[in-house]
């Protein structure tokens, strides 16, 4: 799933909304209507959800972000901060207008959010493992798929009529291994996400955890 960060050069995006961008992003590709049976994208996304799902984040800014638009997909905007999640296909078969587009450089200056919003879901990630932005956005757009995945129905309904609004935000090594020993425990409300390795981090790596508690 290719996921384009807007990163205008004059004026960058804060860390922690465009990461909250991208994860509500992909959420919404993910409950699309057109993913369903039936629906337009449905082959192609299904496609991707039985085999091995990555997710790359690449950057845009001026006409390469609006030329993004035009690929099948959903952008989702925080506090200014835009990312688009694209309908998947193999790896090989990007579409031209996105595979022109970079995918180092999107290294942004941390930033200190407030507390989470009661009621949110929460993708924590692993701050000791200082991946760029574009690598947490893919984890955090995993983290949040993962989540949705295992949230019963009548709160995914209650979810998605709030907008699907999800928090993003770094946990320090003590609520690091919280929240690691409560996704070893599988308790519910908490998708970890376990890193294949391809990029920043070593295989097995615990990049991110997804919360709704």
């Amino acid at each position: 799933m290719p996921i384009v960060l807007h990163l205008p050069k004059g004026d960058p995006p804060s860390r922690t909304p465009l990461l909250e961008a991208a994860a509500r992003a992909v959420a919404l590709l993910c409950l699309d209507e057109r993913v369903a049976p039936d629906g337009p994208w449905h082959e192609p996304y299904a496609a991707w959800l039985d085999a091995r799902m990555r997710k790359i984040a690449r950057r845009a800014r001026g006409a390469q972000w609006r030329a993004a638009q035009e690929v099948d997909g959903v952008t989702a905007e925080v506090e200014g901060c835009q990312a688009r999640a694209f309908v998947p296909g193999p790896v090989d078969h990007i579409d031209p207008r996105l595979a022109r587009l970079q995918i180092g450089g999107t290294d942004l200056e941390r930033d200190q959010p407030p507390p989470p919003a009661a009621g949110q879901p929460v993708v924590w990630i692993d701050a000791g493992l200082q991946m760029s932005v574009g690598k947490a956005a893919a984890q955090v757009g995993h983290g949040i798929m993962l989540l949705i995945a295992e949230m019963p129905r009548t709160r995914l309904e209650q979810w998605i009529a709030d907008g699907c609004r999800v928090a993003v935000r770094e946990a320090d090594p003590a609520r690091w291994r919280s929240l690691s020993a409560a996704a070893a425990r599988s308790e519910p409300g908490v998708a970890a996400v376990v890193d294949a390795g391809y990029t920043e981090v070593a295989p097995g790596s615990l990049t991110v955890i997804a919360t709704d508690l």
